[in-house]
Parts: C-alpha cells; structure tokens; sequence
C-alpha cells in the first residue's frame, strides 16, 4: 500500500498570496468583465486553441485581453482543447507518436510566437486505457513548453474514488472523464493541475449542486492522498450556476428535460419571475430553488459570492496555490467584494 502524505491535512498558508485564475471565452461582456477586474486576477485563461488529431494547433488571443493583460500584470495562459472533447481526437494525439511529437513542439512555437506566460491542456473525455498515454504526452509536452520558456499545466476532471459506481452513467463518467488522469505522475511531470471540483451535477445528469461542498471536499482529499502536493494544485471553483426545465425541438420531436450552465444574474431574473424563493443548502453550501410552471417543475442551483466564499476558504485551509474559476462573466458580481487573493 502506497504511504499516504501528510498533505491531507489542513495546511496553513495565511501569509501567501493566492494565485487566482479566471477561465474566459472570447465574448464582449466578459472582456468587459475582466477589464473591471484585472487587478483581482493574477491569471487570465483563455479557450482560444484547439488542436486536433495531427497536433496543429488553430486559434488566437483576442487583442483586448492582451492589452488589459499587459496593462494590469496579468498573466496570460492559453487552453488548449481536444474541439468538443472528441474522444478520437484526443486518443490519437496521446498514442500515436508523430502526433503527439507535432502537438508538443507546436504548443512550444504557441508559446514563443504569443509570448505568454503559460499553457494549459484542457484535453478531456480521456478513456481510462490512455491514462499511462496522457501521462507520457504530458511529460513530452512540458518538456517541450519548458525549454521554450513557458509552464506548462493542466486542468483534470476529479474524482473522490477509484470505485466505478454502479449505474451505466456513473461507470461512463468514471471510464471516460474521471479516470484518465495519474494525478500523482502529472503533477510530476507538469507545473501544477487545475482541479475541476465542479460540474458535479450537469445538463446531462439529474438536478443537483454545480459543486457540492462534501463532494468537492471528498474530491480534495482524494488527490492529496495520491501525493500532489498541496503548492502544485490550483482548486476549481465554480463562477456559473446550472438550471433544468422542460425542453421540447419541434423540429424532432424531442421532448426531454433540459439542463444548462447560466451566469447568475440571468438565472435570478428567472427565478424572481417564477416567484420562486432560493432556500441556502448549508450542506451542500449552495442555493436552490424549485418552481412549477404549467403543472411541470423547474430547477436551479445557485452559484453565488456566499458559495464562492465557502468553498474558496478551502483554498487557504489546505495550503493550495490558488484556485481556478470557470467561467469569467458568469459569476455573481458580489464575488468581486470578497478577499479573492
């Protein structure tokens, strides 16, 4: 049995700064929202790139986010994606070696040509067979992206076990989401890992928590018991809340509920015209709300600057580098009052 570290525990690091990265799309009102922001931010990440099976690598910065970059000292670290995370797509680059070999040298001209300070994979729908294959394209990779001046990270689906569940969708989401990644071995290899410790609940899942509090907590002391150390792992916290309702596609005929990720403000103009009530999950440390229209119910779980604070305080307890937010231009803009750094 592997010896477990002591980076389980709750580690103090009071003193230090936190490193805050902000996820962003290249959308007018969140480049408004990061320009209002910066100085709140020590990282901009941009999903800009793509790469596909061969390894070329497409996309651009926007020029707006450069210039507030430069202008505020703000960090710029480019995703690079598998487009629509195609399981093929990313199968290909991580087992056949010329792609593999393009996709490294070509993230190091990425990384010379833009002049940023960093890149991160965000290669996800990774088959569990090509776990130990991701690791070894990622050490190739960073080699790579070191030598030409950048870090190099990664951002990783969680998982709070290695059990598979025992429903059809919990062992699809643990083969081809959650247990792709050696946790331990990428951060090895890599400068540190953005940990997704959100999306627990989604558009393709029944109603729940966008980030649980005991599920993200469960999920933090799962890939610290691995050997990642608590200075190599940024947590992901979620900016966005998620609201389900009946749909219905005249055009197919497709009658199913619906689910999708929404920014704050547009989901609580949806709950007030509802006459709906938020009620505060203090376990689950996030809002929810439920409503009928026409006989048919509707849901919410909210992401507010309360549930933002709650699980940003485990940053600190744990003694992380910082945190990672998905999505800039979702959140409540209450979040912006709170000690982010």
């Amino acid at each position: 049995m592997a010896q477990r570290p002591t980076t389980t525990r709750p580690a103090a690091r009071a003193a230090a700064a936190l490193e805050s990265i902000w996820y962003i799309r290249n959308d007018s009102l969140a480049l408004d929202d990061f320009a209002a922001h910066a100085r709140q931010i020590s990282v901009i990440a941009p999903q800009t790139f793509s790469i596909d099976s061969m390894g070329a690598i497409r996309g651009a910065l926007p020029p707006r986010l450069v210039r507030v970059a430069r202008e505020h000292g703000v960090k710029i670290m480019p995703l690079v994606m598998n487009p629509g995370f195609d399981l093929a797509t990313l199968h290909r680059i991580v087992t056949d070696r010329t792609a593999r070999t393009a996709s490294a040298r070509n993230m190091a001209a990425l990384c010379r040509d833009a002049q940023v300070w960093g890149i991160q994979l965000d290669m996800e729908n990774l088959h569990v067979s090509d776990r130990d294959a991701f690791t070894a394209f990622a050490k190739e990779a960073a080699d790579s992206v070191h030598a030409a001046g950048c870090t190099l990270s990664a951002a990783v689906v969680p998982r709070t076990s290695d059990d598979r569940g025992v429903l059809p969708y919990h062992q699809w989401m643990h083969d081809y989401w959650r247990a792709g990644y050696d946790y331990k071995a990428l951060a090895e290899v890599l400068d540190f890992l953005s940990y997704m410790t959100y999306a627990q609940h989604t558009g393709g899942s029944t109603p729940g928590p966008v980030a649980g509090y005991p599920w993200m907590l469960a999920g933090l002391q799962y890939v610290l018991a691995q050997g990642v150390p608590p200075a190599k792992l940024s947590l992901g916290l979620a900016g966005y809340s998620d609201y389900w309702y009946p749909g219905y596609t005249p055009r197919t005929g497709d009658a199913r509920p619906r689910g999708e990720d929404i920014g704050y403000t547009r989901l609580m103009g949806i709950v007030r015209a509802a006459g709906a009530t938020p009620r505060w999950d203090a376990t689950q440390k996030a809002w929810y709300a439920m409503w009928e229209r026409h006989g048919v119910f509707e849901h919410a779980w909210i992401e507010d600057a309360r549930a933002f604070d709650a699980k940003l305080a485990l940053v600190r307890q744990y003694g992380l580098r910082g945190y990672s937010v998905w999505l800039l231009g979702l959140e409540d803009p209450a979040t912006w009052r709170l000690r982010l750094r």
